[in-house]
This record gives structure tokens, sequence and C-alpha cells, in this order.
């Protein structure tokens, strides 16, 4: 019989954190945070990188399910996920509070 250690919500927290493990989607997150939505045109105006880097770090974050994406084209506009970023917040609360 097989032992699992390594539990669900572990392996959430650890999606989660990847997603964030950049100042790029950090920045991005926060900035999404504000408001209730952006478009990936006015994410490029508002960083100095490149539209294909932008375009990786978006896909990172919503592929950890943080945002989400709606093509209105020929834009997309990008939404924090408000159940999965509230999940990550109580995954993190209660890693922090290790002891």
């Amino acid at each position: 019989m097989e032992v699992k250690i390594i539990s669900e919500k572990q392996k959430k927290l650890a999606r989660y954190a990847k997603a964030l493990g950049h100042p790029v989607r950090v920045y991005v997150l926060q900035l999404l945070g504000k408001k209730s939505c952006c478009y990936s045109g006015d994410l490029s105006d508002e960083l100095p990188i490149a539209k294909s880097t932008l375009s990786q770090h978006l896909k990172e974050l919503k592929e950890a399910g943080l945002i989400q994406g709606e093509i209105e084209a020929p834009r997309i506009k990008y939404c924090v996920n408000k159940e999965n970023w509230k999940e990550a917040q109580e995954l993190f609360k209660d890693f922090l509070k290790l002891e």
C-alpha cells in the first residue's frame, strides 16, 4: 500500500507559490487587485517588458488559477480569480502559522 505524504492542499499551495515566484507576477496581481479588470494592452503599457514576456507571466498566473482571462477580440481582459485568490490566502495563512 502506497503512503501519500503530499496532500492536495500542499500541491495547491506550491502551485500558487510558484506563480507568485516572480516580482512581475506579484506586480500584475497587485495591479489587478486594485481594478476590477484590465486589458492585456493596458498591462503592457504599465510594464517596461516585452509583450511576449508579459504574456508568459499572464499564462503562469492563469494556469495557477489566480487570474482569469476573457477574450474580447482583439484584446483579452484579465481579472483576479476571486475564489482561487481567497483559497490561496487561506492556504498561505495556514502555512505561515507553522510553529
